[in-house]
This record gives structure tokens, sequence and C-alpha cells, in this order.
């Protein structure tokens, strides 16, 4: 769309104007013989008739000559519309009508409302009047083949020449060409009858008023061909136009070439407007293809080549005699090609990016095989080996056999909570919706902690825990919970203690983990939650941990709503603060209940 807006725009027609004006430039066919010549007024010619006053008086001497090398017509591009010396115009009279076919030149003048026509004494022996207009745009690229104005229309001064040379009858018109004699012209009357001026490859040739004065055998040259009469010197000259080739040219010199150009038979038409849309709509949808069904390098050099493509077809079009505008179809496919190839390589580095997280998850899951199955494991080991080693009374093998039945479903409890927790993050797998007491999961928590803080002589605390309930997946609430509590009493020193505490804001509940641990610095709070990340203290206390749990930690909570807001400070403790949505005052189970007030101590 925005091709085909800009492909109608004021601007594109700019650039289109530019591209014609190339392609006719490298296009041009050598060897084009010449049909027509100039007979040139040019600055010798006028100093040595002593001014442009003496015009008419050396025209018609000139005349004479010229017509008896008897030429096939005489188009005379000079503004005969007032009266002088009637001798003098008598004699150019005469002139003219020894010529055979003239056709004499009319303006349109008084801001395009009035025929400036040859007096009638010139009218009489004309074959015919034609327009001299060139109308630049601002490039004489073509000229309109019928003015209006008044009420008359005259024909391009070309037109007529090449009718009379033809010694063809009128001309016949259709909506989309004009007929001279056996010759098509393609000229629509939408576009005013113009036709682009297929300007000769090499100079038409020019022979001076002064030569043919001075030499009369230098008049030879116009015998058989069509000549042109005007003034091509560089002050009496005013319609000095530019051309495709981007040289300065006199109008009777392009009405020369637009002669050439119906002689020649050589029009170059424009496309119908159709076919840019219908190229640019290809061009947008091949470019988009090659992207959808190729990749790599591949997509890249097949992109190469289909714009190549694109661009050749304008000029091939041309070598045709076909002028399509090129803006339109080469602004589509440029704007495809980028669009599509900046969509490709967003795709292929969203699906590196998805392969690299699916490595490094891939990574992290053993890393949490190795850091939290670590415990069980050796306690499945080392039970199996002492019953299969020593002879035990069955007590004995009683309590080992429950041990290793109890850290087996510790174990499949782990491996099932951190799969929940993945297919959580990437959304295969819907969060429980249960709804159960806060204390309930709380208080779990701290009693598989409480193990733990007694290896250390810690003493482990919790406040009053609200009535109310929490909506979400009990065991991975447990499981992050646990995991807090344990980070706490894993830094920090034997014989200090651990505060849990819970408060109600604003409809969500606040329970925060208190420890006297190492602590943490600025640096080390910001990354505390990617995974892997230990900060540079845990590292060199010689603490054990993969930095694993907390960002495990972190999207459980995250999955229920919430988040955690952690404070610390170095050499005095950590406090972790995890913040869930509440039903508060729900009713809970009442020997959860009676046990909100407890306190666990250690031993």
């Amino acid at each position: 769309m925005a091709a085909l807006v800009f492909g109608w725009s004021r601007a594109a027609a700019q650039l289109d104007g530019q591209a014609y004006d190339w392609l006719f430039a490298t296009s041009q066919t050598p060897g084009w013989q010449a049909r027509s010549a100039l007979l040139a007024i040019d600055e010798a010619s006028l100093i040595e008739m002593g001014g442009a006053r003496n015009l008419r008086q050396k025209l018609a001497e000139v005349l004479a000559r010229v017509c008896a090398a008897k030429p096939l017509a005489v188009a005379v591009d000079l503004m005969l519309s007032t009266s002088e010396d009637p001798k003098v115009d008598a004699a150019l009279a005469a002139a003219f009508a020894k010529c055979p076919s003239v056709v004499l030149g009319a303006d349109i003048v008084r801001r395009d409302s009035q025929w400036e026509e040859p007096i009638e004494a010139f009218r009489k022996v004309a074959g015919a009047l034609g327009h001299v207009h060139a109308d630049p745009d601002p490039v004489s690229r073509r000229i309109p083949l019928e003015k209006a104005v008044a009420a008359k229309r005259y024909w391009a001064l070309a037109l007529e020449a090449f009718r009379l040379s033809k010694q063809a009858g009128p001309i016949l018109e259709t909506p989309e060409d004009l007929e001279v004699g056996i010759t098509k012209i393609p000229a629509s009357r939408a576009t005013a009858r113009s036709v682009y001026v297929n300007y000769v490859p090499v100079a038409i040739p020019q022979v001076s008023l002064k030569d043919v004065a001075n030499k009369p055998e230098s008049a030879m040259a116009f015998s058989g061909k069509v000549v042109f009469v005007g003034y091509t010197d560089q002050s009496a000259a005013r319609d000095r136009l530019m051309t495709p080739m981007g040289n300065l040219m006199t109008g009777v010199e392009i009405h020369a070439n637009l002669y050439e150009t119906l002689q020649q038979g050589a029009f170059v038409t424009d496309a119908p407007v159709s076919l840019p849309v219908l190229l640019t709509l290809v061009a947008v949808a091949g470019a988009g293809l090659i992207f959808v069904f190729l990749s790599g390098s591949i997509a890249w050099f097949v992109a190469v080549g289909w714009l190549m493509v694109i661009h050749v077809v304008p000029r091939w079009l041309f070598w045709n005699q076909v002028f399509l505008g090129p803006s339109m179809l080469l602004t589509g496919v440029w704007l495809a090609t980028i669009v599509s190839a900046s969509f490709h390589y967003f795709v292929i580095r969203k699906q590196w990016k998805q392969s690299e997280a699916d490595k490094s998850r891939y990574q992290q899951a053993i890393h949490f095989v190795t850091h939290e199955m670590k415990t069980p494991l050796t306690a499945i080991q080392g039970s199996s080996e002492i019953m299969s080693r020593y002879k035990l009374n069955e007590e004995k093998q009683k309590q080992f056999a429950q041990m290793i039945h109890s850290e087996s479903k510790r174990l499949a409890s782990m491996i099932q909570t951190f799969l929940d927790v993945e297919r959580l993050a990437e959304g295969e797998m819907q969060l429980k919706q249960d709804v159960f007491a806060l204390s309930a999961v709380l208080l779990s928590a701290l009693d598989r902690a409480r193990i733990l803080s007694e290896r250390k002589d810690m003493s482990m605390r919790v406040g009053a825990i609200p009535t109310g309930q929490i909506k979400g997946d009990k065991e991975l609430l447990e499981y992050a919970f646990y995991n807090l509590l344990n980070n706490a009493v894993k830094y920090s020193p034997e014989g200090t203690g651990i505060e849990c505490s819970c408060e109600i804001v604003d409809g969500m509940v606040r329970i925060a983990i208190r420890d006297q641990g190492m602590g943490m610095d600025a640096a080390d709070l910001k990354r505390i939650f990617d995974r892997f990340y230990r900060s540079k203290r845990a590292e060199e206390s010689g603490i054990s941990g993969t930095g694993i749990g907390l960002s495990i930690v972190n999207e459980i909570v995250k999955q229920h709503e919430g988040r955690i807001d952690v404070q610390s400070e170095v050499g005095v403790g950590s406090v972790f603060t995890v913040i869930l949505p509440f039903m508060a005052g729900a009713p809970v189970d009442s020997e959860i209940a009676n046990a909100n007030q407890r306190t666990i101590t250690a031993s």
C-alpha cells in the first residue's frame, strides 16, 4: 500500500521522469539515418544580414535555392504574424509558393487565450499551419501533437510536416491513436495526444542561412528531406529546452526530432496503468515468499537475485518501447524485502534465543539435580549400603527401609516440583487453584527447616500467622518457603536465630524471614534472583550451592501474582519478604489455628 500511494505522488512522477532520462540515454540505437535537416538561423547568419529586421528578405532568397533542391516539405518555426515591407512580404510569400508543402508555425499568446498566426499573405500559400509548442516539464521528453485554444485547434508543426511529406490526407483520429496514411501513432486523447520524442543518437544535419546564401551548392543537403527553418543562435532562440540526454536544444531542433520519431515509427508508449500495480504486487509477494520458504544465506542470495530481476524489468520493457515508471515497483520490492528480511532476521534470532534458552534450562536441570538431590541420594545410598553390609535386626531394617522410602518420596517430590516450575514458566501448565490456610503451608516449611537449624544450634521463631487463606499450589509455595528458610540457616553462623513474621497490608500478606547471616551489598541484590548467580562472599565462604534456588522461588512467587522484596546489609543479615494475595478471615482448620501462636525453638 505504501508503494502504491507513493507511486501516484508528485515526487514519484519526478523520479519516474529522471528514470526515463536515464533509460533513454543508455538505450539509444546507433546508426539512425536522419530524414530531416535544419536551415539554421545562427549567429553568423544574423550578423551577415544585419540583424533580424532583414530576415524575411534573406529568407526569401535562400528558400528559392532550398526549394530548388526538391525537399519533401518545409516547416518554418518563425512567427510571421505581422506585416513588414510589402515588397519583402510578397517576395517571401512567392518563395513559399514555389516550395512543396510549406508548414508555418502558430503560437499561443495572451496567457494561453489566443493564437498568434501568420498573416493572410503567408497563410494563403502554406500547405498547413502547426503549433510550435514543446511543453517542457521541465525536460522536453514528450510533445503534445494537438493544441486547442479559442475554439481553434492545430496539430504540431512536425506532425503536419510529416503528413505533407507523405502526401497523406486528413489525420484520422480515434480515442487511443492517430493515423497518418499507413502510420499509426499511439497518441491517446487522455494525454492531449502527446508522444515521447525519440531523439536521434547524432545531431540532425544543419546548414546555416549564411552558407546557403554564399554557397548555393550547399542547398543540395536538403534534397529529399524535410527542412525545418528556425533560430539556433543563443540570443534569438527563446525556447532552448533541456532534453533527456542532459543538453539544451532549441525548439526547432526538438520538432525536427519529433519528425524523426514519426518517420522512424520509433514510438515509446506508457505502460498500462494496471501493469505497475500488478508488477508491484508480484514483486512484494515474491520478496515475502522468499523469506517464508527459505532461510539462512540461501534466502539472502535469492532475495538479491529477485531484486536484480525486478530492477531489470523496467529496462527490458523500455527496450521493447514501453516505459514503466519504476518508482512504484522499486519502492514496493525494496520495502517488502527490507520488512521481510527484518522479520526473518528477528524470527531466526528468536528461534536462536529459544534454542539457547532450552539449552540453558537443560543445564539448569542438571545443576538442580546435583544441588537439590545430593542429600536424599546420599541418605538412600548410605542406608542401602548399611543394610547390605551389616546384619541388622528387624527393627533396624524397618527404620532404614522407612528412611529409604521417605527419601525416595522426597526425591520424587523435588523432581516434580522442579518440572512444575519449569512448565509454569514456559506457560505449558496451569497453576493449581487450590485454597488452603497460610499457616498450613508456612508451618510445614518451618517444621522441615527446624531439623537443619538444630544441627547449627540455631533458634527459629515464628510470630502470629494471620487467619486466612491463599489460592494457588500448596506444594510449590511450601517449597518456596522451605528454600528461603534453608538459605537463612545455611548462610547464618551457628548459635544465631531466624525469625519469621507475618502482617497484612492492603489485602496482601507479607511473610518476612529474617536471618543474621553474612548479608549482601547493593550489587548482589540486583542479581540475587538470576539463575546460577552467587555472591562473592557466598563463593568465598566455602558453602556449597549453585545459585538456582532463589530463581525458582522467585518464579513460584510470580506465578502466584506476588513478589519478593529483599533487604540486606553486609555483616548484619538479610530479610526476604514474600508478598502474596491473601483472603483474610476465611475459616481454617482448628488444629492449625491453635498452632498459630507456636514458637519453634531449637533444642
